[in-house]
């Protein structure tokens, strides 16, 4: 069957519009960052020093050891690097505003009831996650790379290596702090149920120390570190979506018919003993 001309351009008219919003909402996004950078350029150093803080900071009074760059523009490209990760943090809300307002239109009242709270929170447990990293883990574990370096070695790190391990560890303390999230969309998709998260316990510890192993440095504080928020995360989603999920008809249904059972039952016992 040939679909008319008037409903095929009313298609395409349709796509091309949708096309044009979300071109119109990159270009926002882009250019917020953009000015977030800009504005920040002129403390690029200072943002470098504030990250470098918790590493310096664990170095003993008198430490030779120092940060270096092994670069020749290292000195000027790393902090230009922070400062655009600092930029992009400080605009993500907008940005998410953004995606927000292009998807919302698609999406049914009772699926915005539920998704705008699902992202609010995704970002705070991402930035909660990357503070937890800075002030809690970061100090943790360069005191106790001091504490076994050997006797007559110097600690020089390259600024580079630093930001890369820094962005890897805030990557995944980040993303393991939306362990809540998951769990949540899990039960709420009919993927998994509070049941089976709960007879899945055990597995999810073992996976949270499996995962905190081969993310994070070779030391048993970071790893510990980010197991245990894992593991304590794991329960506060099943804990969370417990409140926030309700069961489906079909569970409904299973579950009059199993109490309707126990009550022919019961019923039936009843008739007997009185026989």
């Amino acid at each position: 069957m040939s679909v008319p001309d008037n409903e095929s351009g009313m298609a395409e008219e349709s796509i091309f519009s949708h096309l044009i919003e979300l071109r119109a909402r990159l270009i926002r996004a882009v250019l917020a960052i953009l000015i977030a950078l800009l504005c920040l350029l002129p403390w690029a150093r200072e943002l470098y020093a504030l990250l470098a803080l918790p590493l310096v900071s664990a170095l003993p009074e008198g430490y030779a050891g120092s940060m270096v760059s092994t670069d020749v523009v290292g000195g000027f490209v790393v902090p230009l690097k922070v400062a655009l990760m600092t930029a992009f943090l400080i605009v993500l809300p907008y940005v998410l505003y953004q995606a927000w307002a292009f998807v919302a239109p698609g999406l049914y009242r009772h699926e915005k009831r539920f998704a705008l709270p699902v992202l609010v929170a995704s970002v705070v447990l991402f930035f909660v996650g990357m503070a937890f990293a800075y002030y809690l883990v970061f100090p943790a574990v360069f005191r106790f790379m001091v504490a076994v370096m050997p006797e007559g070695v110097t600690w020089m790190t390259d600024i580079d290596k630093y930001l890369s391990f820094v962005l890897t560890i805030f990557l995944a303390f980040g993303i393991a702090f939306e362990v809540p999230v998951i769990v949540i969309l899990l039960v709420k998709a009919g993927v998994v149920d509070i049941a089976w998260l709960k007879e899945a316990r055990p597995y999810a510890i073992v996976g949270s120390f499996a995962i905190a192993a081969i993310i994070t440095p070779p030391d048993v504080i970071s790893q510990i570190m980010l197991a245990i928020p894992m593991c304590l995360l794991y329960e506060a989603g099943i804990v969370v979506a417990r409140w926030l999920v309700k069961p489906s008809a079909a569970q409904d249904e299973a579950l009059m018919s199993e109490a309707e059972l126990e009550a022919a039952l019961a019923a039936a016992e009843k008739g007997k003993k009185q026989e």
